[in-house]
């Protein structure tokens, strides 16, 4: 398996390295000497990435969390040039150990996907429906789990500037006896990842509204983990 490890840090390299990939430099070598590309980053450069490996002919697997919308440009931008496109949408955590992470998979090509994980940790599912319904499982998922952790965020912040969190907190332990542990494990998970979790909720925003549903409530939780504050080491 190859990588490029063009201005990567040097964590990534030594994950990159710890997992046995083979260092070709840049993403432009990758594209010439790979047969499939599977594409896994932030979602705000899913469409750069595309593009960096314009010309590419072989199987590309964009397996970002973009919107339906973001991934038809995605597929457009490498079957113009010749490529084949398979959308996918990641569930899940780093696939360390089975039974913890899917790779959902759609279009004419996913099968082929599917069979490269055999026999691995990460449980690839091919799904029917349109060629980007890959994408649009990881947007209805993405949009409880991060959606639903923002809020969380938010409704914390708003009892702590009104002085009422430690009222609160008693009414949950009452009530909602799990929703406190459950609002700091959204803190830690925001603080380590949640400048990534910006874009995809925009993208999420995206795909509501060209269903014709608001997108207000995603917005709102872009706004909130845009402002959360970043540990040094995310």
């Amino acid at each position: 398996m190859l990588w490029a490890s063009g201005g990567r840090s040097a964590a990534t390299r030594a994950r990159a390295e710890e997992a046995g990939l083979s260092d070709v430099g840049t993403i432009a070598a990758v594209a010439a000497k790979a047969g499939t590309i599977l594409s896994v980053c932030p979602p705000h450069a899913a469409t750069d990435l595309a593009w960096a490996v314009h010309g590419f002919r072989g199987l590309y697997v964009d397996a970002n969390a973009v919107s339906p919308g973001t991934a038809r440009e995605v597929a457009q931008m490498i079957t113009d040039s010749g490529g084949r496109y398979v959308d996918g949408g990641i569930i899940g955590p780093p696939p360390v150990k089975p039974g913890t992470t899917r790779l959902y998979l759609s279009g004419p090509d996913a099968e082929q996907v599917r069979a490269l994980f055999a026999g691995s940790p990460l449980d690839a599912r091919v799904i029917d429906g349109a060629v980007i319904a890959a994408s649009a499982v990881k947007m209805a998922y993405g949009a409880w789990t991060k959606g639903t952790a923002a809020l969380i965020l938010a409704i914390r912040e708003f009892a702590k500037d009104q002085r009422v969190e430690e009222a609160l907190l008693a009414e949950w332990a009452l009530s909602q006896p799990k929703l406190e542990q459950r609002s700091q494990g959204s803190a830690r998970a925001a603080t380590a990842k949640g400048w990534r979790w910006v874009a995809e909720m925009e993208e999420i925003a995206s795909a509501f509204s060209s269903s014709g549903l608001p997108d207000g409530f995603h917005q709102a939780a872009a706004e909130i983990f845009r402002r959360y504050p970043r540990s040094d080491s995310a």
